[in-house]
């Protein structure tokens, strides 16, 4: 047993747990690198869109809570 109180067998088991999703996510199953990386690279595209409306839409909340708060004063 470990000083912090873990075991070998814990940690190993613990270990294979994690490596499980990585080769049963479709990898293996014919998904090239290339094709990943295009899926990535969309993805990425996609969230950063969604990131700048959503910073766009907070631009206008926070200027429209302003102005109503100058008009309640």
């Amino acid at each position: 047993m470990a000083a912090d109180g873990i075991t070998a067998e814990s940690l190993r088991t613990w270990v294979r747990k994690g490596e499980a999703p990585a080769i049963s996510d479709g990898r293996d199953g014919g998904v090239s690198v290339a094709e990943e990386l295009g899926r990535l690279r969309a993805e990425n595209t996609r969230l950063l869109k969604a990131e700048q409306e959503w910073r766009l839409e907070r631009e206008i909340l926070r200027r429209a809570a302003a102005y109503f708060a100058q008009e309640v004063k």
